[in-house]
């Protein structure tokens, strides 16, 4: 698939882009923090439905708006759908597409497929669970749409039940008999729908990562022939969980979570929180016998946090689907070897869209049609804009001069 064209409005730094986009490497040069990430979130956004940098949706409208907008026409699968994300402040998002309104904002999944790989990306190998999570819950809606629904859902069931634990807490500790017993009553009400959820997200997760295994090890192997082999494993919290496999089986996972809430009930209550769930999971990396967390040198932690890109643009690719790549800001980050790893992978994508401080940091094949991105106005307009875009090729004399030219003229983020 591809974008055929972007429109942004409001969000974060662009008060308006619009911009036109073709098949092959678009690449966008300027100086950080002048909002060329921006871009590669709106997109990430249209196919997750999430940021990548930020977990709510306020930081991504611009200051003095209401609403952020965020539109694309997007070629996918023979057809051309046009999809639309408004991003509210203080009340719900609407979605658009075909210029129909979407009854729910989910319908949208699907439309935009996108693999982002980034900097931050090291969270991956060396952040909180929550990190690897997203990994995985933004790839299986990406794929399965319909599981976006259970992961709302989910989030929902987690607030009311962590708030009635608090006041349940409470209730119980004033010892009131009537009011305690129907606070358990509600409180089995919602185990139930927890575990209902969870199973079906924990069985979608271990499902997804039977596919997704053995295309990171690959690409890990690939990018670190002289490191210890790559794992990947779901650590399923609870006591005695089953093996991994049996996990794909909704009913026995909920079963588990069930057998798991009745366990904990009274360490939650006495707590006021939810402690058991697929909030709680985590996917293991190991690297040989140790995790890599905390074990992988500078150089593992990028080849790990690559193949786990990589390993998702190839499951994109044996659903016969070929996925924006959006590569941001990464190639001064990487050695040579990974460069060029990186960039052989690239020159097959349908479509990908760079991002660079300096336009020489992109190898000479990834240049494509560039756009440079400046931050213009005074004080409180100040915004990111983009100047004409040309055709750049590989070893043309005119790019040393234009980045020149482009670093002069743009000015220093306050």
């Amino acid at each position: 698939m591809h974008l055929r064209h972007l429109r942004l409005l409001d969000f974060r730094s662009w008060p308006l882009l619009e911009l036109e986009l073709e098949p092959g490497v678009t690449t966008l040069v300027g100086r950080n923090g002048h909002g060329k990430t921006n871009v590669l979130e709106a997109i990430g956004v249209l196919s997750t439905l999430r940021s990548h940098r930020v977990a709510t949706d306020a930081p991504m409208i611009r200051t003095g708006a209401d609403t952020a907008l965020v539109g694309a026409l997007a070629h996918n699968a023979g057809r051309e759908l046009t999809v639309e994300l408004a991003l509210n402040s203080g009340k719900a998002n609407r979605a658009r597409l075909n210029t129909s309104p979407c009854r729910r904002v989910g319908d949208i999944l699907g439309v935009v497929q996108s693999v982002l790989f980034a900097p931050e990306d090291l969270a991956l190998v060396r952040g909180e669970p929550a990190e690897r999570r997203r990994l995985l819950d933004e790839l299986m809606v990406q794929r399965r749409p319909a599981l976006g629904g259970d992961l709302g859902e989910y989030s929902s069931v987690l607030r009311q039940r962590s708030a009635l634990l608090k006041s349940a807490s409470a209730t119980l500790r004033r010892g009131r008999g009537e009011d305690a017993a129907a606070a358990l009553d509600t409180l089995d009400v919602w185990d139930g729908r927890l575990a209902q959820l969870g199973s079906r997200i924990v069985a979608g997760r271990i499902a997804l990562l039977e596919e997704l295994r053995p295309l990171v090890v690959d690409s890990y192997r690939r990018l670190a022939p002289e490191s210890r082999p790559a794992g990947l494993a779901y650590r399923f919290r609870v006591a005695g969980p089953p093996d991994e496999p049996d996990l794909t089986d909704p009913e026995l996972a909920e079963a588990v979570l069930l057998a798991e809430l009745g366990r904990r009930r009274q360490e939650e209550i006495d707590r006021g929180l939810s402690l058991v769930g697929p909030h709680r999971d985590d996917l293991i990396l190991t690297l040989g016998d140790e995790p890599a967390k905390g074990f992988a040198s500078h150089g593992e932690t990028w080849s790990f946090a690559l193949a786990l890109r990589l390993g998702s643009l190839d499951l994109f690719r044996a659903d016969g689907i070929e996925p924006v790549l959006m590569l941001d800001d990464v190639f001064a980050e990487l050695d040579r070897h990974r460069r060029a790893a990186l960039a052989e992978v690239a020159v097959g994508v349908e479509q990908v869209l760079v991002t660079a401080a300096v336009g020489e940091d992109v190898p000479d094949g990834l240049r494509g049609v560039r756009h440079d991105v400046v931050m213009t106005g005074e004080g409180g307009d100040r915004h990111s804009a983009m100047t004409p875009s040309w055709g750049c090729h590989a070893g043309d004399d005119e790019d040393d001069d234009d980045d020149e030219d482009a670093d002069s003229d743009s000015e220093d983020r306050p």
